[in-house]
């Protein structure tokens, strides 16, 4: 029993393709979806931190680079598909978590066992760390619907999915990060020019001012 299994299953990530079964002009692997959220969380920790929040690096480098390694046991599935009823994500979430650590018992070295019980572990959670995350992984859902949206994908779940990014993004606005990138990012993202540029900032208006009243 050694690392080799685990060292090895990294490159499975390369191979599984986020959003199944839908015409994409660009595909995204879980491996890369994994960077571009710890790059992100990066960022939205930097912003945490400057609001005087105190972030545990660690923790969130750790939450954000392992999220979605236990996708290597069951594939990436649909997201109108995981989370179709609540009970249905929470027997996917029990179906993953023992299949990893079912792999954490028996390919990982035993001194190794609690790391990375802990972060093949869900990572969302209500820690500062944890809200992070799940901000940092619908903003680059976010943006792989809008790449979609942007070279003019007729698929309709792209929007779907655009909105429900957006939607769970909003629910944290209360995180000095959240309100950082809706009011300096989005506006960027918004203003390039693209096929049905005033359609998507129309879809997003309809879904800020809401959550604005919400105040």
């Amino acid at each position: 029993m050694g690392m080799h299994q685990y060292l090895q299953s990294l490159s499975n990530l390369e191979t599984i393709q986020r959003a199944p079964g839908f015409f994409k002009y660009q595909n995204h692997s879980v491996a890369a979806h994994s960077f571009k959220v710890a790059e992100i969380a990066q960022f939205l920790g930097d912003v945490e931190e400057n609001a005087g929040q105190t972030v545990n690096w660690r923790a969130l480098y750790e939450k954000s680079l392992n999220h979605d390694y236990n996708e290597r046991f069951i594939g990436d599935i649909k997201t109108p598909v995981k989370y179709a009823t609540t009970q249905l994500r929470e027997m996917l979430a029990d179906v993953e978590h023992k299949l990893s650590q079912n792999f954490v018992q028996n390919e990982i070295p035993a001194e190794f066992r609690a790391a990375y019980s802990r972060r093949l572990s869900e990572g969302k959670d209500d820690t500062l760390e944890g809200q992070i995350l799940s901000v940092a992984d619908k903003i680059d859902l976010l943006y792989e619907s809008f790449g979609e949206i942007q070279k003019g994908n007729p698929e309709p779940v792209f929007t779907d999915i655009y909105q429900e990014s957006l939607r769970t993004i909003v629910a944290f606005k209360a995180m000095a990060s959240v309100q950082y990138f809706l009011k300096s990012v989005l506006p960027e993202m918004l203003a390039e020019p693209f096929t049905n540029q005033e359609k998507l900032q129309e879809l997003t208006r309809n879904i800020l001012p809401a959550a604005d009243q919400s105040n």
